[in-house]
């Protein structure tokens, strides 16, 4: 009941009331972006969804298409911009996806919707993690976030999936706030982002 009707319509109404109360942050930060990131303030990227159906995430644009002489971009601390990095220290760059959950491609909680080329990657448990709605946070992120394995972050995706409740996603969402308010987790070791996932092997 929770997980097939409550939720999606309890996404739907605060996403609907978020853009709407959070607008005057979102057209601000989509200004600044656009002119550090020279007119590209978002960006979006082709994720697996529910049952690993395939949709378009769209989150704001951190970093710049910066290249090296050989026409490579730059690793991402280099194309990490000052605006770039605040909003992601403050996860501001996630707002663009209540869109995402707005559309019902998304939920508020949920596994975090990873690249499409990891799919065949999963093992026949981790691929459970596709068995509900991606979340614009989730229990794997209020728990290590990118500052752990990729193995630890399935295992918490898929133990998600099998507790889900209403009280779950409670639980999560203010821990989240917690998690942004001291900006723990974000980056893995020595890095910007967290390190691509290459298999179980």
């Amino acid at each position: 009941m929770y997980k097939d009707f409550i939720k999606p319509l309890i996404d739907f109404l605060v996403s609907f009331i978020g853009l709407i109360i959070l607008s005057p942050i979102i057209i601000i930060v989509t200004i600044l972006l656009a002119i550090v990131n020279k007119g590209k303030p978002f960006f979006f990227q082709e994720r697996p969804g529910k049952s690993g159906q395939s949709f378009n995430i769209v989150k704001f644009k951190t970093m710049t298409d910066a290249r090296d002489e050989s026409g490579m971009l730059l690793p991402d601390a280099k194309r990490l911009t000052g605006v770039g990095k605040f909003v992601r220290k403050t996860s501001v760059d996630e707002l663009p996806q209540l869109l995402n959950v707005l559309k019902g491609d998304m939920s508020f909680v949920g596994p975090r919707p990873l690249l499409p080329q990891y799919l065949p990657l999963y093992s026949e448990e981790q691929m459970k993690r596709h068995e509900v709605r991606p979340g614009i946070t989730g229990w794997a992120q209020v728990n290590g976030r990118n500052a752990i394995s990729w193995t630890k972050k399935f295992e918490l995706d898929v133990w998600y999936v099998h507790n889900i409740s209403f009280l779950l996603d409670l639980k999560i969402l203010f821990k989240t706030i917690q998690k942004v308010l001291v900006s723990e987790g974000i980056n893995s070791a020595n890095m910007a982002t967290t390190e691509p996932f290459n298999g179980n092997n």
